[in-house]
């Protein structure tokens, strides 16, 4: 069954679920059909796909929050505002379904990872120093309206 995952994951797919069906309904397939190693695997990238989803959404709020705090002015700060609500729906749409999400979000790499990906120059004015610590909480990210840093 393994030759298969690897070969036509679909097909593979297909075939375990409809496996794991006779198995709900009572009915015992034969052990050997069953890839229980890939299937705990792929069981286990489910969690890790939403945490992954949740991280990338994340780093763009951050990284508007950050262009908007730099350049509060800019064309395109209309824009970063309205991009930052939908994604923090979003956000907030896959913690409810997966509260336990939040305990696996490191703040600060993802706020270092902001960091890196933020604009040098908006608008012919280079970026001033942004704060060396992210200077929101999670939850002040995802508040609606979004809570502005603290002073200082």
């Amino acid at each position: 069954m393994s030759e298969l995952y690897d070969t036509d994951v679909l097909a593979w797919s297909a075939r375990q679920a409809a496996l794991l069906r006779r198995i709900a309904a009572g009915q015992r397939p034969n052990d050997a059909d069953m890839d229980w190693p890939n299937i705990a695997e792929e069981i286990e990238s489910v969690g890790n796909e939403q945490l992954h989803a949740v991280e990338s959404l994340l780093v763009k709020v951050l990284e508007h929050r950050l262009q908007l705090m730099a350049w509060p002015e800019a064309a395109a700060a209309p824009h970063w505002r309205h991009e930052t609500d939908g994604w923090r729906a979003a956000i907030r749409r896959r913690l409810r379904r997966a509260p336990s999400l939040r305990t696996a979000i490191d703040l600060a790499e993802l706020y270092g990872d902001a960091l890196v990906a933020m604009y040098r120059e908006v608008d012919g004015v280079r970026r001033p120093p942004m704060p060396p610590a992210c200077p929101w909480t999670l939850d002040e990210l995802l508040a609606e309206p979004p809570a502005e840093p603290p002073a200082g």
